[in-house]
């Protein structure tokens, strides 16, 4: 077993006592098992003889098997390699259960089970264990059983189209990021928190399922249902503050800028300050007779007055809470 210890002088998290047997792989299982180790458990990660999937992600400057994806996701945290194919790797894992407090994978419910570690398996082990599952989909609905990654979660719950809100002819794609395995990593930290809460308050363990569909969906829709979300419907899909064409760092002479204003007076002050003093009550402004014309010519006041000055100079007297800097723009 190999421990990477934590440094002198840090406090024991409030985890502390915890002991979490992992046994997950990718980003999903290891994004939460990392987090709750930031809190203090003793996270005991179990890989197969090959190891997670994730060792050999990029390079790495002085291991092959320690590349920048896998040490990513899973500091503090002990490992092990254990065959759970043979008997040996079995009974190993059994006797480490049996000194857990949670028990965690992201294996597909029935290749669980077949390696003898069901819910029901574990419990009969240690009966006060909190179980938790993170699958794919959930068992009562159509899809489950089936594999699952990121893309096919984003795909399903519909992120893929999140674009198309904005700009109608943009590409279907997932957004540039593993949101949703790191969403669903987050929801299983939270999931796990309320069972070891339940089990110090009676005693009891608990079956914890996290399907990622599911939960990403919940947590992407909570504002897009917008209108959808009655029955009949008060208007469209899609919340109309998030997916304006408006809503994007603004253009400033060596870099880009992303500005908020707080009320009409912070963003009167920020086109002042961009050489544009009075501009409600100038004539381009108040000319335009819809609201939505009103917004348009807003925001290219706004466009202007950013693009007259570098991303950090010149706003020095603005208000303290309007404009955040994104710094230049690189590339690799």
């Amino acid at each position: 077993m190999t421990d990477h210890a934590s440094p002198q002088g840090v406090r024991p998290g409030p985890l502390s006592g915890v002991r979490i047997i992992d046994l997950t792989q990718f980003i999903l299982g290891p994004y939460a098992t990392q987090t709750l180790g930031d809190l203090g458990a003793d996270v005991i990660k179990v890989e197969e003889p090959s190891g997670d999937r994730q060792r050999n992600s990029g390079k790495a400057p002085n291991s092959k098997e320690m590349g920048p994806g896998y040490v990513a996701f899973n500091r503090n945290k002990r490992s092990v390699s254990l065959d759970l194919k043979t008997d040996e790797g079995r009974e190993t894992l059994r006797k480490l259960v049996s000194t857990g407090d949670v028990f965690i994978h992201n294996m597909r419910p029935a290749a669980v089970a077949r390696l003898g570690f069901s819910y029901e398996q574990v419990a009969a082990i240690k009966p006060d264990i909190v179980y938790v599952e993170a699958m794919g989909y959930d068992e009562a609905g159509p899809y489950a059983g089936l594999q699952a990654f990121d893309d096919l979660i984003q795909s399903a719950s519909g992120a893929c189209g999140l674009g198309q809100l904005v700009d109608p002819e943009a590409e279907l794609r997932p957004l540039p990021s593993f949101l949703a395995d790191k969403t669903c990593g987050l929801f299983a930290v939270i999931a796990t928190l309320a069972a070891l809460r339940h089990k110090e308050q009676t005693g009891e363990g608990q079956f914890v399922a996290v399907p990622m569909l599911e939960t990403f969906t919940g947590f992407l829709m909570a504002e897009h249902l917008y209108g959808e979300t009655f029955i009949p419907p008060t208007s469209s899909f899609g919340f109309t503050t998030a997916i304006t064409p408006h809503r994007k760092p603004m253009k400033t002479k060596d870099g880009y800028l992303t500005v908020m204003p707080a009320n009409a007076g912070q963003s009167a002050k920020f086109m002042e300050l961009g050489g544009l003093p009075g501009a409600y009550e100038s004539e381009r402004f108040t000319s335009k007779t819809s609201g939505k014309e009103k917004v348009a010519e807003y925001y290219a006041m706004m466009g202007e007055a950013a693009a007259s000055h570098t991303t950090d100079d010149g706003w020095s007297s603005a208000p303290p809470t309007p404009s955040r800097s994104c710094g230049p723009t690189r590339r690799p």
